[in-house]
């Protein structure tokens, strides 16, 4: 028998004073009301701020860094999928007893909050951010980053996320600028940050260079007409145009030969510095050596020989190369020691390098030029449609161009190994197991990060050229020993006397600032106040998890890891956990240009389809993008987007996500309106155990009342206690998925099966009954809420706090999370066996009655083939018999289908129960029965063979005890089903 005094589930709480409910609940659920008013309870109680001087064990520490959101403009449905995931997590550890630090902060977001700044100034005043002087521009776009660093800000607090605003970070403070500067001045030092001209990505539009990351495919299967900024007309693409290169001699004179080359730029052919072809190519033998005449100028450049650029089976065979505007023809000129001839302005305008007529000519324009003079020329061959991928700049959507310019970069080879060698060596774990893979796949082939910006909102570059006076080196600026980094001026000054003694010199700061990733990749070290050695980085760091999206594995946790073990020498946490990325209903990646981007607070509050719209009109769309979206807007929300509140959605992000699911997240705001009715379903069964337990009664939950717990009871305290340990398993291993598919089930069981028996019991029970009752559903109900509330933080706070229970603390976040008992589970098991044999008995008969259309005095036959089973069911008719509700005549038990008449239609529930319907003189149709039966006779005789299948198989012997005995119950209960079928089928041939 339970001992109630024992479990740690059934937890006791001392006579602590609940916290009052700051609003009035209504008669019915209303997201609103109930999340209204919580979390400034939970902020003004200090909730969520860990005192880091008292913590003496660092197992008992859980903490997280948030990451940090751009201040570009609000949260998305992305972000609350985030801070779902880890609140869920960190509200978990809070209630499993440890100090748990769930640290906020946002990013300044450098290109990306600059050229949404300059495009609201552009829309409002008609201004570029160059009308402007420095600081005055940089004021702007402070005013901007507070305006939506407040609004972000309003939104992780309106989705519940437990951070601890008093240690909030942002990129651009005092602490964390110092810690850049830092970073930047000991990794100069040491070579690892360096200057050197290299390809980069250019955006013209902006003017700066900007990160993989920022850079969009554009596929397109042949000639396309794009717009481009700067344009009037749209530009074609996926055009390859033939050209012809004429050979030379040694003298200089044209032999007569051409050799053809394709291109999709023939702008570009201005910096083209050789022609390449494979050494093996027997086409092109007596050319190896030669030169060819430059179609356009008055150049010659060599023919080479490379068998990695050529593929001699792609048209020609022949490759134009121009090193300072292709990477891969980059590579090939640092192989063949080729000049690197920049053609292009940062404006995008073609430079000295093309000749005078050429010069000042926008790229595009000059490709149309360019093929003209080569149709003049004769040196035009043709052109065809091309499939090509068009790297389009996400910020501006501008075509990038590949721009050789002089920049500062990050060594990250080194940097690369030792971060491969964190995970290898289990100091990190990477979960799920795809995004390990990934980690490695881009760690293995890495290239030195390039992390200077030529923007004006953001980090600037703490480092100083030495500018000397009647200096002769025309590359100075390109070059390192030009160069200081410091973390002031005085520190310049200190450090390039040094590097030229006794001559004059003046300094001037660089005006790049540093891209955004480098000042995130110090995050969780920066926030804790890095380089100082505080208290907090001490007892934080390592981080125990850091999760985040998959699409930013090497963005960002890659640069972490390796900044982390660079700067700290230990790794920066324990733990990555990479979840999916959102889709709409479609499975379509979120676009603000499609129309089906979410606010978070829309499905919280709810909105309709002009509310919806009108968000669109505010934005910074084109008027045609804007038209697009409004279609996208119509087709994904044509009635708008219902009000399900904070915790439904929370909770439905959960149930999307898994450990071992690598696809995306195909988000259908049905589902999460399924879970707003499912909080209703819990409130109304917290308010009806309200009602009906006795006013002013409270219950310490291990004060035995009684000893003799019903079938019932003990089922739904086992069903507690196995979903304890399911959830706790499932967040520990970060399967959010079955977390939220236990928690549901067990609360479905607490509604649908425990308060109808208790419904039961208060008509039908004795005192002693009642009372234990009562007892049981204030036990279910409390930690059901426990254990939600991860979760769904605002409801279970809400109904937790009425319940009339004794705490020791007065709010469920610190309260103890359910833990799983094995003693519960031994010694409640065969109760739970039981009563699944009730339950199932109840749902047959009611199916079974409503097959054959009877709606009153059914009688029934129940065979039950153990006898102890048998005199549990007839222990429990009573209950039976009023959940069955529509069979009013008694339910006989039997022990062998020998007892049971004639007219008997037959349903095996397992291979230890039957249940037999006496359907003699009511059968309208039986021969439509028989076929209905004998398709499913066939369908259990199909499922048995595939079984037996499986153990006649002569590798079946290696199967574990666990798998032969499921398949053995599993045949041994179809054995049973098939026979009461035909019986049954048997019994009805009778009738026609």
């Amino acid at each position: 028998m339970l001992r109630r005094a024992a479990p740690r589930i059934l937890r006791a709480h001392s006579s602590t004073t609940a916290v009052e409910s700051p609003t009035t609940a209504p008669a019915g659920y209303d997201p609103v009301t109930v999340e209204k008013d919580w979390y400034n309870v939970w902020l003004k109680k200090g909730v969520f701020t860990p005192d880091a001087s008292k913590v003496s064990d660092p197992s008992k520490v859980f903490c997280i860094p948030a990451p940090p959101p751009n201040v570009t403009g609000a949260l998305h449905i992305g972000h609350a999928l985030t801070i779902s995931l880890q609140d869920s997590l960190v509200r978990y550890n809070r209630m499993k007893g440890k100090t748990v630090l769930f640290l906020p902060g946002f990013d300044h977001a450098g290109i990306a909050t600059q050229s949404v700044v300059e495009k609201q100034l552009y829309k409002k005043e008609g201004k570029t951010r160059h009308d402007y002087e420095r600081e005055e521009f940089i004021s702007k776009v402070w005013d901007w980053k507070e305006l939506y660093h407040e609004k972000i800000k309003s939104q992780i607090q309106k989705m519940g996320g437990s951070y601890d605003w008093t240690r909030e970070a942002f990129t651009l403070n005092p602490q964390l600028s110092k810690a850049v500067t830092e970073a930047f001045v000991r990794l100069h030092d040491e070579g690892v940050i360096y200057r050197d001209s290299r390809l980069i990505n250019w955006c013209v539009k902006l003017n700066t260079a900007i990160s993989n990351l920022e850079v969009e495919s554009k596929e397109i299967k042949g000639k396309t007409m794009l717009k481009v900024p700067g344009y009037e007309k749209t530009v074609p693409f996926g055009v390859l145009t033939s050209i012809a290169y004429e050979v030379v001699d040694a003298h200089d004179q044209k032999t007569g030969e051409k050799l053809v080359v394709s291109t999709t730029r023939p702008e570009t052919i201005f910096g083209d510095t050789a022609i390449a072809i494979h050494p093996k190519d027997p086409r092109y033998k007596h050319l190896h050596g030669q030169r060819v005449q430059h179609p356009l100028l008055e150049r010659k450049i060599p023919i080479i020989l490379d068998a990695e650029i050529v593929d001699m089976e792609f048209g020609t065979g022949a490759v134009k190369i121009t090193p300072a505007h292709d990477i891969n023809d980059y590579k090939c000129g640092k192989r063949h020691d080729l000049p690197f001839i920049n053609i292009l302005s940062d404006d995008g305008l073609l430079n000295e390098n093309c000749g005078k007529e050429w010069q000042g000519m926008k790229r595009f324009d000059a490709r149309d030029r360019v093929i003209d003079e080569l149709k003049k020329c004769d040196l035009f061959v043709s052109e065809k449609d091309h499939a090509m991928t068009i790297p389009i700049c996400s910020r501006s959507g501008d075509v990038i161009e590949p721009l050789l310019k002089p920049q500062w970069w990050v060594s990250q080879e080194s940097m690369a190994k030792d971060a491969m060698d964190a995970v290898e060596n289990g100091k990190i774990k990477i979960q799920p197991a795809h995004s390990k893979e990934d980690y490695f796949r881009w760690l293995n082939k890495i290239d030195d990060w390039c992390i200077s910006r030529q923007l004006w909102w953001g980090h600037r570059c703490p480092v100083y050229f030495i500018n000397i006076d009647q200096c002769t080196d025309k590359d100075a600026r390109s070059s390192n020993d030009y160069w200081v980094a410091a973390r002031d001026l005085k520190e310049a000054e200190e450090k390039a006397s040094k590097r030229f003694p006794g001559i004059k010199f003046t300094l001037e700061q660089d005006n790049d600032v540093l891209d955004t990733w480098f000042s995130s990749a110090l995050w969780p070290f920066s926030t804790l106040g890095w380089p100082d050695k505080t208290i907090d980085l001490k007892t934080f760091y390592p981080f125990s998890l850091l999760e985040t999206g998959w699409d930013i594995l090497f963005f960002w946790v890659a640069r972490m890891v390796m900044m982390g073990i660079k700067l700290t020498g230990e790794v920066p946490f324990k733990e990555v956990f990479c979840h999916p990325l959102i889709r709409d209903a479609q499975g379509r990646k979120m676009s603000k240009s499609l129309g089906n981007v979410i606010d978070p607070v829309d499905v919280i509050n709810g909105a309709t389809l002009k509310e919806l719209e009108s968000k669109l009109l505010t934005g910074n769309l084109d008027p045609r993008e804007v038209k697009v979206a409004m279609k996208g807007l119509k087709m994904s929300y044509p009635k708008g987007i219902p009000q399900c509140g904070t915790d439904a959605l929370r909770f439905a992000l959960c149930s999307y996500t898994s450990n071992d699911n690598p696809n995306d997240i195909n988000l259908d705001i049905n589902k999460v309106e399924t879970y707003r009715k499912f909080c209703n379903k819990m409130f109304q069964a917290a308010n009806f155990t309200l009602m009906k337990v006795p006013t002013g009664k409270v219950f310490a939950l291990n004060d035995a009342i009684s000893n003799k717990l019903s079938l019932n009871e003990k089922y739904i305290l086992y069903s507690m206690n196995e979903t304890a340990g399911l959830v706790s398993e499932a967040l520990e291993n970060r399967h959010f998925l079955n977390a939220t598919e236990a928690i549901y089930k067990f609360w479905y069981q607490i509604c649908d099966v425990y308060i109808e028996y208790f419904k039961f019991v208060l008509k039908t029970g004795s005192p002693e009954s009642i009372a234990s009752a009562e007892q049981t559903l204030i036990t279910v109900i409390d930690n059901g809420l426990r254990m939600i509330h991860p979760m769904m933080p605002f409801i279970s706070e809400e109904l937790w706090q009425k319940l009339p229970i004794k705490r020791s603390t007065d709010t469920i976040c610190l309260s103890s999370y359910p833990e799983y008992n094995e003693a519960i589970d031994s010694e409640l098991s065969a109760a739970k066996q039981s009563f699944d044999q009730v339950l199932a008995v109840v749902s047959e008969t009611r199916g079974l009655l409503n097959q054959y259309n009877i709606r009153k005095n059914g009688v029934l036959y129940l065979e039950c083939i153990d006898n102890e089973l048998g005199a549990t069911l007839q222990q429990e008719m009573e209950y039976i018999l009023n959940s069955v509700k529509i069979c009013k005549a008694p339910i006989t038990v039997v022990g062998s289908s020998n007892e049971v008449p004639d007219g008997c239609v037959s349903k095996a529930l397992n291979s230890q129960v039957t249940l037999h319907l006496l359907i003699k003189g009511q059968v309208s149709d039986a021969e439509g029965d028989i076929k209905k039966l004998e398709a499913k006779i066939g369908k259990l005789e199909k499922k048995r063979g595939s079984i037996e299948k499986i153990t006649q198989n002569p590798n079946y012997s290696r199967a574990s005890d666990r798998v032969r005995a499921a398949n053995e119950t599993a045949l041994r209960d179809l054995d049973s089903q098939i026979k009461s079928y035909a019986l049954t089928v048997s019994n009805l041939r009778k009738y026609l």
